[in-house]
């Protein structure tokens, strides 16, 4: 990207902490969510999930279109979406107004995701870029930490409702910075955006969700049923990713061993993360009575770590490279997982939620910043923005199908209120399968990624 870099950084670190901060925000104020709209397991769910079922599928588009037209305008583009979108998903009357606004708030962060990641990629080079990443990572972290405790004391004092309003003051002011970054034309491309790709994948990734969350509840012939339709679909997806002119996912980044490698540890780190953080306020609020500002402060040395140690982690891969980071990184996070599987029915945070929270912080650490380094290092420079958003739609595949298989945990009991022994019993299967998929994404990194 032409021009100086003084902006870079501070704008897409307020960027892209829209996306966490919703992300973590709305996790502690889900049983708040519950109880204000009457609203039952499946459709907590989807409040979650619908967010991540448009942000996984379009995030590819964003990539393609950030390379295509622009980084910085689809940057702009996503920001003010965002924040228009946040605003409907904060005035929703129903349960069915909110998962549609949650859709559409998907939909403009798989703008907002990749462009600001696509930023910092053609922004800076060689160790610069790793240090950068770090520096970007590390500070989302902080800004991100304030998002829990936060939104906690905003629903408790204000109410649900609160927690998507703040989301706009943060897109001004980035929105502010943003039109400070010298613009950037884009790649010369005439070929028409990989619209087919994003419909399949849409299609694909909703069946899969939908799949999961009837089984959950019990219905097993439509989730079996939906489970059949998804892999036809897929198929059609993969075709389609193969013979299109300007394929929103090619296929060919895959050739590279690394990259192949890096995104399937995404898949599976961050399911084992999202499947065990949309539990763990459940299980602070509903078994051990936390209010919700508690919960959200419960996350606070999670991301202070993480905020402390990225740029660390980010120095860390120019000295010894990627491998023994996301090798070791993950095995990290499933000891705490375990820990948090073991411990969490204490009610003392001390003991029950905090030791297993700071080993998985620790491993996280380790791994975020490595991570996207090999993404980037693995692809070309022209195909910046299409690596970005693969990576970013391989996280939130990974969250969205855990969310969705959530309700298995509770025995395929189907809608049932969620009490307290439900939940304490959901919580233990969900760490312990956590444990596995970060175990599953260790030995992945240790078959695929290249020494250095």
């Amino acid at each position: 990207m032409p021009g100086p870099t003084r902006w870079l950084l501070p704008t897409t670190i307020l960027g892209s902490s829209l996306g966490y901060i919703d992300s973590s925000v709305v996790n502690v104020a889900l049983p708040a969510i519950e109880r204000g709209l009457h609203a039952n397991l499946a459709t907590v769910q989807w409040v979650v999930n619908g967010y991540l079922l448009t942000l996984a599928a379009f995030i590819l588009l964003g990539g393609s279109a950030a390379d295509r037209y622009g980084q910085r305008r689809i940057f702009l583009i996503g920001l003010a979406g965002f924040a228009a979108t946040s605003l409907l998903c904060g005035i929703a009357p129903t349960a069915e107004w909110l998962i549609f606004a949650r859709l559409a708030q998907g939909a403009t962060a798989a703008l907002l995701m990749p462009a600001s990641l696509a930023l910092i990629g053609h922004g800076y080079q060689g160790a610069a870029r790793g240090l950068a990443l770090g520096t970007w990572a590390a500070a989302g972290a902080i800004v991100t930490a304030l998002g829990p405790p936060l939104g906690g004391w905003l629903v408790d004092t204000v109410g649900w409702r609160a927690i998507f309003f703040i989301n706009l003051p943060v897109a001004l002011a980035a929105f502010a910075l943003g039109l400070k970054l010298p613009a950037d034309g884009g790649g010369k491309h005439s070929e028409p955006l990989d619209a087919w790709g994003a419909a399949w994948a849409v299609i694909g990734l909703g069946l899969f969700a939908y799949s999961l969350i009837a089984l959950g509840e019990g219905s097993r012939v439509p989730g079996t049923v939906a489970l059949a339709a998804a892999l036809p679909v897929t198929w059609l997806f993969l075709r389609t990713e193969r013979r299109a002119p300007a394929p929103m996912m090619p296929l060919s980044l895959f050739a590279n061993r690394n990259f192949a490698g890096a995104n399937a540890l995404t898949v599976l780190l961050y399911a084992s993360l999202s499947g065990a953080l949309f539990l763990l306020p459940f299980q602070l609020i509903t078994v051990h009575h936390y209010s919700t500002a508690a919960a959200g402060a419960a996350f606070l040395p999670f991301s202070a770590i993480m905020g402390a140690g990225s740029r660390w982690a980010g120095a860390l891969v120019e000295r010894i490279g990627a491998r023994l980071p996301l090798i070791f990184g993950p095995a990290i996070v499933a000891l705490g997982y375990l820990i948090l599987a073991v411990s969490g029915g204490n009610p003392s945070y001390w003991v029950g939620a905090l030791p297993g929270l700071l080993i998985v912080a620790v491993g996280m650490t380790l791994s975020v910043t490595p991570l996207t380094t090999t993404v980037f290092d693995s692809a070309p420079e022209d195909k910046s923005g299409a690596a970005s958003g693969i990576n970013n739609a391989a996280a939130r595949a990974g969250a969205l199908l855990a969310v969705a298989a959530l309700g298995l945990a509770f025995g395929g009991s189907g809608p049932a209120a969620l009490g307290p022994d439900s939940v304490s019993h959901a919580y233990r299967q969900v760490m312990l399968g956590a444990t596995a998929l970060a175990t599953f994404s260790a030995l992945a990194a240790a078959l695929t990624i290249k020494p250095r």
